[in-house]
């Protein structure tokens, strides 16, 4: 029973739809109306900006990190073990699912992404700093918060199946399962960085300029 319990409270704390509250408390609008429509901290880089698009990205991850850490709450949990790793997944994956269909706001959220790496920085966090490294680096070669999530999905099962070699079938089901989500979540986005239609986050958008300058001389 507070197992269950917990779970909602997990999937409760996913739920808040941090890019819809900010939109329509510091712009007036509903971010959903806007860009891909998508309720994430993609799109939310997209249409307000660098600034309120990293802070969606930082509250986002922070759900993830406190819903999958509830289990300190029953103390049986104490103890690492197999079944510690289950009701962390458990609440991780109620988070991410509360993300995505949020309660608070009509059941429309986001892809998830930044909501699972704050479930993986809870469970594996060298894995997740490792798969943060990615995501940057991406993004700061791209300028594409889509591609750099993917890239870092990625990264997070090759992480765990090769790098770290994690033993634990559980993770290594759950990390397969994470990279083969992020990439069909964002089917769309692939096809419009393909066409080159794929919107740019508005950072680093001058030494880009720099760039265009240098190659008209």
């Amino acid at each position: 029973m507070n197992e269950l319990l917990l779970i909602v409270v997990a999937y409760l704390i996913g739920s808040i739809p941090t890019s819809v509250w900010v939109s329509r408390s510091f712009f007036n609008i509903d971010i959903r109306d806007y860009g891909s429509g998508n309720a994430g901290a993609s799109n939310t880089y997209r249409v307000l900006g660098s600034r309120w698009g990293s802070f969606v990205m930082i509250v986002d991850m922070l759900k993830g990190v406190v819903a999958t850490s509830l289990y300190v709450l029953i103390p049986a949990y104490a103890e690492p073990g197999l079944h510690r790793t289950n009701f962390m997944l458990g609440l991780g994956l109620a988070s991410v699912i509360g993300h995505i269909f949020p309660v608070w706001a009509d059941f429309k959220g986001g892809k998830g992404v930044a909501t699972l790496f704050g479930m993986a920085l809870a469970m594996q966090p060298a894995v997740a700093a490792c798969c943060v490294g990615v995501f940057l680096v991406a993004l700061y070669l791209t300028r594409f918060v889509s591609l750099s999530s993917m890239l870092a999905g990625v990264s997070f099962m090759i992480f765990i199946l090769f790098i770290f070699n994690e033993h634990e079938a559980l993770y290594r089901i759950f990390a397969v399962i994470v990279a083969l989500m992020i990439v069909l979540t964002h089917q769309k986005n692939i096809g419009r960085i393909l066409k080159g239609t794929e919107s740019k986050v508005p950072i680093l958008k001058y030494r880009d300029r720099r760039r265009q300058k240098r190659g008209r001389h």
